[in-house]
């Protein structure tokens, strides 16, 4: 009875959890539509303009989030690798890039990921990787996803709420 009980919760968790992974494109477009073209402006702090926030969050989704699901549904225990996502930024240099195409390309990859996180069976939700030295299971792999999506969620807006009062 007990055992039921809890799967039905993990569930219920697990489906919270996804609705909130699937509204971060939405959140994005919105931003980039609020933004009125200063889509390259970055916040005095100096965190990343709304296209290098498209950019880092689909590129993190399909390279980093995606990849570790996949290696710990197929893999005993992997090694997941970080993604730099300064770096990449540098690299692939995120603020010539397209911000109304990295953000459909964004809403793409995280369908992708939204679809895997779904499909799995609560056994699955315990598989487990080694990150940054240290244990993860999938349920902590979608819960890193979702406090990724916070942390950027209130940079986009701090950029919003500046770039109002300028």
């Amino acid at each position: 009875m007990q055992a039921a009980a809890d799967l039905r919760r993990a569930a219920g968790e697990l489906g919270e959890s996804i609705a909130r992974l699937a509204a971060m494109p939405a959140f994005l477009a919105a931003a980039i539509v609020a933004a009125s073209g200063a889509t390259t402006t970055r916040t005095r702090g100096g965190d990343f303009a709304l296209v290098e926030q498209a950019c880092h969050l689909r590129d993190l989704d399909r390279e980093a989030f995606l990849v570790r699901a996949c290696r710990m549904l197929a893999e005993t225990r992997p090694e997941l690798e970080p993604f730099h996502g300064d770096a990449a930024a540098r690299e692939r240099d995120y603020i010539a890039q397209d911000a109304d195409r990295a953000t459909r390309d964004f809403a793409a990859a995280r369908a992708e990921l939204i679809t895997l996180f779904a499909s799995l069976a609560p056994r699955e939700l315990e598989r487990d990787g080694l990150f940054a030295g240290e244990r993860i299971t999938l349920r902590g792999l979608v819960a890193m996803v979702e406090a990724h999506d916070a942390e950027h969620r209130g940079q986009i807006e701090q950029l919003l709420a500046e770039l109002a009062a300028r």
